[in-house]
C-alpha cells in the first residue's frame, strides 16, 4: 500500500480494504471526504549572518523546513529572536512574547515550561502548549516571518531522523479558504547542536538561556543574527477520506460511541538502508486492525448495543490530526450526542505487559473508572502513563474530540523499554514493517477491554464526563446545553 500516504494509490487501496471489511461484517458504511492540499517544499541552505558568525545550515542534517502557504515561491530574510517556549497562556499568567516579533524568525524550545509549580502547565505532564502544532500556530498569530523549534531527543521523544523522515517530501494540510496565508510563512526545526552554536556566537550559553526561559518575566532575546532561505512549493489538492462503519443502536441509535484509529502513514520518502517505503505497520496499521476486529466482535453480539457504535478510520493523523480535526469541525454524528471517543494508536505487538493497561491523559475522564473495573475483571491493573512529559494525549486523534468537549480515552500497554526501542529503531522509519514474530496476546486483551468499555457506555444510563479541573470540561458543558 506504498506507505498509505493521503491522496494516492496507497490511500485508495487502504480505504477500500477497510470499507469492504466493514460491509462484510454488516456495518453501514460511508466515506467522509476530507479536502486537503499537498505541498512539496524544496529548500536551499538556510544562510545565517551576523557580527560573530557567517554560517550555512544544510537541509536535512542541520535543519528541516517547509511552508504551508499555497505559494509557488516564498522568500524569508529576517532577524532571529529567541522566544523561550513560544507560549502565550493567559490562564497561567504566561507570555513569551513581551516584545513584538512581527516579521522576525523566532527560535523556540520544544515542549512547554515544565515547572515545579504544579499549578502551571500540568507540572511534569505536557500540555497542548508544548505541541509543535501550537508553536507554529502561535508564531502565525504573533506575525512572525518564520518559526524554528529546537529539537532535543529526550524531550521530543524521538530522534532527529524522525524529524527528517516525517517532514521531508509532500506535506498535507487542510484546504483552507485563505490558501494558507494565515500560517507562518516558514516553519521548521533545528538540531540542538545548531541552536547551541547560534547562542554561543551571540555570546550566550544555550543551557543558561533555557533556564531563564522558565521564568515568568522572560522576554524575547534578539540573537544578532539574520537568516535567509528560499522556499519553492509544488501544490496539489486532494480529497482524502475518513472511512466510517456504523453498528446501529437498538434503542437510541441517535446517540454514539466512536472508535478511531488513523489509517495513514508517511508514504514513500527519503530512503533509509535502501528502503523508501514508510510502512507504518505498528503506526498505525496495528491500531486500524484492532478497531476492525473490535467491530467484528461487536457485530456478532446477539443483543445489539442500545446506542450506536461507530468505527472510524481517519486520514491525515501524521500531518497534524487532519482527518479527525476535519471530522470534529464537520461531524457526521452530532458531537453533543456523542458520549465518548476511544482512540487506538499503535497496538501492543510485543506481547509483554499483559498485566496492566496504561491511560494516556490519566485523570481526565470517568471513562477511566469504567476501564479500571473492566481491567480488574481481566486480572489487570489500570495505571497512569509512564511518560506524561511527552504529551502523547495531544499527539493523536482523541485530542480532536477532546478539543470539542467529547470525553476521549487513549490507552497503551507497551512497556517503556519496548516503546523506547521502537521509537529509536523503527518509529517513522521504513523499518516499521510487519514482523511474523509479533506476539498479539496483549493487543487482544486491550481490544477486549476497549470493547467492554464501549459496550458499558453504549448500554449505560450515565454519560461519561470530564473530571473536575480538566481543560475540556467547560467545552463539554457548553455543548450539552445546545
Amino acid at each position: 500500500m506504498e506507505g498509505r500516504a493521503p491522496g494516492g494509490k496507497g490511500e485508495e487501496l487502504a480505504t477500500s480494504y477497510i470499507s469492504d471489511f466493514y460491509r462484510s461484517i454488516g456495518l453501514k458504511t460511508q466515506l467522509q471526504a476530507v479536502p486537503m492540499v499537498g505541498i512539496t517544499s524544496t529548500l536551499g541552505p538556510l544562510k545565517l549572518s551576523g557580527k560573530r558568525t557567517t554560517k550555512t545550515l544544510q537541509y536535512g542534517d542541520e535543519y528541516m523546513g517547509w511552508s504551508q502557504r499555497e505559494q509557488e515561491a516564498i522568500s524569508v530574510n529576517a532577524d532571529l529572536v529567541f522566544c523561550g517556549y513560544g507560549v502565550t497562556a493567559p490562564e497561567y499568567q504566561w507570555n513569551d512574547f513581551k516584545v513584538d516579533v512581527k516579521g522576525k524568525i523566532i527560535i523556540v524550545l520544544i515542549n512547554d515550561p515544565q515547572l515545579e509549580d504544579q499549578s502551571k502547565f500540568g507540572g511534569k505532564a505536557m500540555t497542548y502548549y508544548g505541541r509543535w502544532t501550537y508553536k507554529f500556530e502561535e508564531a502565525a498569530r504573533q506575525g512572525a516571518a518564520g518559526a524554528l523549534i529546537v529539537h532535543e531527543t529526550p524531550l521530543a521523544g524521538y530522534p532527529w531522523e524522525v524529524v527528517r523522515g516525517s517532514w521531508s517530501g509532500e506535506q498535507f494540510d487542510m484546504a483552507r479558504a485563505d490558501k494558507g496565508s494565515s500560517t507562518v510563512p516558514f516553519q521548521g526545526w533545528v538540531t540542538r547542536d545548531v541552536a547551541a552554536g547560534l547562542f554561543k556566537s551571540a555570546g550566550m550559553d544555550f543551557d543558561d538561556e533555557k533556564k531563564r526561559a522558565l521564568q515568568p518575566d522572560f522576554k524575547p532575546i534578539p540573537l544578532g543574527i539574520r537568516a535567509s532561505v528560499e522556499v519553492k512549493n509544488k501544490m496539489r489538492t486532494v480529497d482524502s477520506k475518513n472511512v466510517i462503519g456504523v453498528l446501529e443502536g437498538s434503542e437510541r441509535p441517535d446517540e454514539y460511541v466512536i472508535f478511531t484509529a488513523h489509517w495513514d502513514h508517511l508514504g514513500i520518502g527519503e530512503p533509509q538502508n535502501g528502503d523508501k517505503i514508510y510502512n507504518g505497520a505498528v503506526d498505525n496499521a496495528s491500531g486500524v486492525a484492532m478497531i476492525m476486529e473490535i467491530a467484528r466482535a461487536a457485530a456478532k453480539i446477539q443483543a445489539k448495543p442500545k446506542r450506536s457504535i461507530i468505527f472510524m478510520a481517519v486520514t491525515g493523523e501524521e500531518q497534524g490530526l487532519l482527518g479527525s480535526e476535519y471530522y470534529a469541525e464537520n461531524p457526521v454524528f452530532p458531537l453533543n450526542k456523542t458520549l465518548a471517543n476511544i482512540n487506538v494508536d499503535e497496538g501492543n505487538v510485543f506481547g509483554r505487559n499483559n498485566n496492566e493497561i496504561k491511560v494516556v491523559g490519566f485523570g481526565y475522564t470517568t471513562l477511566e473508572d469504567i476501564l479500571k473495573d473492566v481491567a480488574a475483571g481481566q486480572g489487570r491493573a489500570m495505571t497512569p502513563d509512564a511518560e506524561p512529559e511527552k504529551g502523547s494525549y495531544f499527539r493523536s486523534d482523541q485530542f480532536s474530540f477532546a478539543n470539542k468537549g467529547v470525553p476521549a480515552l487513549y490507552t497503551k500497554s507497551v512497556t517503556v523499554e519496548d516503546e523506547r526501542e521502537f521509537t529509536e529503531k523503527r518509529y517513522h522509519k521504513p523499518s516499521d514493517e510487519y514482523d511474523p514474530n509479533w506476539d498479539m496476546k496483549t493487543a487482544v486483551a486491550d481490544g477486549e477491554a476497549l470493547l467492554q468499555v464501549a459496550l458499558r457506555v453504549a448500554n449505560g444510563d450515565k454519560w461519561p464526563e470530564w473530571k473536575p479541573g480538566t481543560e475540556f470540561r467547560a467545552i463539554r458543558e457548553e455543548s450539552l446545553r445546545k
